[in-house]
Order: structure tokens, then sequence, then C-alpha cells
């Protein structure tokens, strides 16, 4: 057949009305829904949800997202608005919401205390883990249990700057300077790394850090904590309190707040010992 683009341009209205119009006489059985990769259908790998905290981004997951996937296990790393609390475990919530099957939901720095909230009450989270991570329970803050022990190094690293606020106004987030971002974050990071991370950091706003932690889902979830001992954000007594008092079990590695980023091996052999022990 030797159609012209014109006859095809004039067949195209009506072809496309006929199709929306069309109504199938019998309706086609719906078709099954495959299986995420990594998963089984009789014990499915439940999906690893990654949340990141303030001054990094999902990239940092990078190194335990390749490794999780390798051993077989579903993976999302959302981006984490670090707008507010509140509204930030909404988002996360309407993310889970997404997800097929068991979660297993980690939370590094304040992501913790994002991924604390959202779990309430939603039973197919079966595990909650922390990676150098704030474990707020009711009525807490992050910036009030980061000031909880001394350590921390990270108010003199900070320079706040004013944002639009959606509904009119200014609010105010934090970056870290970029002078001082290598051994306040990532010591252990290659320099030149650092500087990526540094480049590419989420400024979190003020409000989330200081914004107090609902309910507390740490309470019925059983929880893994990995303490970062050289952490400079958090303290790691801080960290070591939380996890205890969460009931979490407990890893320890001398590594800077960007565990995930320099020791992805550890994060994700915490994570791996936190998705097997409950399936």
């Amino acid at each position: 057949m030797h159609l012209t683009r014109r006859t095809l341009a004039l067949a195209m209205p009506a072809t496309l009305a006929a199709l929306i119009g069309a109504t199938p006489a019998t309706p086609a059985a719906p078709a099954s829904r495959p299986a995420a990769a990594g998963t089984d259908r009789h014990d499915p790998k439940p999906t690893i949800v990654l949340v990141h905290g303030a001054f990094a981004d999902a990239s940092s997951w990078s190194g335990t997202i390749r490794r999780l996937q390798h051993a077989g296990y579903p993976v999302l790393a959302p981006a984490n608005p670090l707008r507010g609390l509140a509204a930030d475990t909404a988002y996360l919530r309407s993310v889970l919401a997404a997800v097929d099957g068991p979660v297993v939901l980690v939370g590094h720095s304040y992501g913790g205390a994002v991924i604390s909230g959202a779990a309430v009450g939603d039973s197919r989270v079966k595990a909650l883990v922390y990676i150098a991570a704030f474990t707020p329970d009711k009525g807490e803050s992050a910036a009030e249990l980061a000031a909880k022990f001394p350590g921390s190094t990270l108010g003199g690293a900070v320079n706040p700057r004013a944002y639009p606020l959606p509904g009119g106004g200014t609010g105010t987030e934090l970056v870290i300077e970029r002078a001082t971002f290598h051994r306040q974050f990532a010591a252990d990071v290659p320099a030149a790394e650092a500087a990526v991370m540094a480049a590419t950091q989420r400024p979190v706003a003020t409000a989330a850090l200081e914004e107090k932690a609902g309910e507390a889902a740490w309470k019925t979830i059983p929880s893994w904590a990995l303490i970062a001992t050289a952490d400079k954000n958090i303290p790691p007594a801080a960290e070591r309190w939380m996890a205890r008092r969460a009931g979490s079990h407990i890893t320890e590695v001398d590594a800077s707040h960007a565990v995930a980023v320099s020791r992805p091996a550890v994060v994700t052999h915490v994570i791996l010992a936190a998705a097997r022990a409950t399936r």
C-alpha cells in the first residue's frame, strides 16, 4: 500500500475516535503482575527503601544499592524533601503506598526521624534500620537530640540562607560550607569525591531539624542501628543512646557521618541482617 502523509493525517482522527469509543464485547482477563526483580512469589524479599538525610541526596546510597541489587533485593531510594518533619514523613508514606509487599525501611541521619514517623501503622514495614541516624521519641526534635551529648561540630560548619515559602514569606535552610564539608561530613571519603558531595548537597530547612516528632514506629517494629564512631554531625554517644533506648541491634564502625559512602559494605551488611531476620 502507498499511503501519503496527508492520507494518514486525515485518517488518524477517525481511527482515534473509533479506538476511544470502542468497547470490547468481552473484557480481557487481567495479566498477572510479574514479581519484582529479586523476589519469590511464595516468599518475597522485602523492598529496601533508603531515605537520605540532610546535606545529602539519594546518590549517597549508590554503593549500598549496587550490593543490595546484587543480593537480589528490590531497592528504592526516593528524594527526601528536607523541608519539614511532618511534610517529609507524609511524602515518604506516599512513596511507601506505591510499593508492593513487605518493606525494610532505612534512614540515614535526619532520615531516621522520617522513617520513624512514616512507618507508624504500616504493617508492611518489617524492619527499621538507622544508619548514623536520629531515632526520636514523640516530642523530640533532631536538633534537641544532636545537642544532648557533646561532640557535634556541625554548628560552626553550616551557613544559613533564606528561601521562599510556598504560601509566602521566607524560611531558613542550612548548607555546609564547601571549605569545611570534607572534614565535617565525610572525612573518610576521598577529597575529590567529597568535593562532588559538597557541590550536590541538599540543604535542610531549620524547621525540619527543630520540628518535634510524632509517634515512634521503633516501639513496635524491630530495629537495627549502625553507629558511626567518628561522626561529627551527630555525636556517636547520641546515636548509641538512641539505639539502646529503641532496643536496636547495634553495630559500630569507625566511620564519618557519610558512612553510606565510605563504608557501603558495612551498611549493606546491617541492612541484610535486618531483611533476613524478618523473613
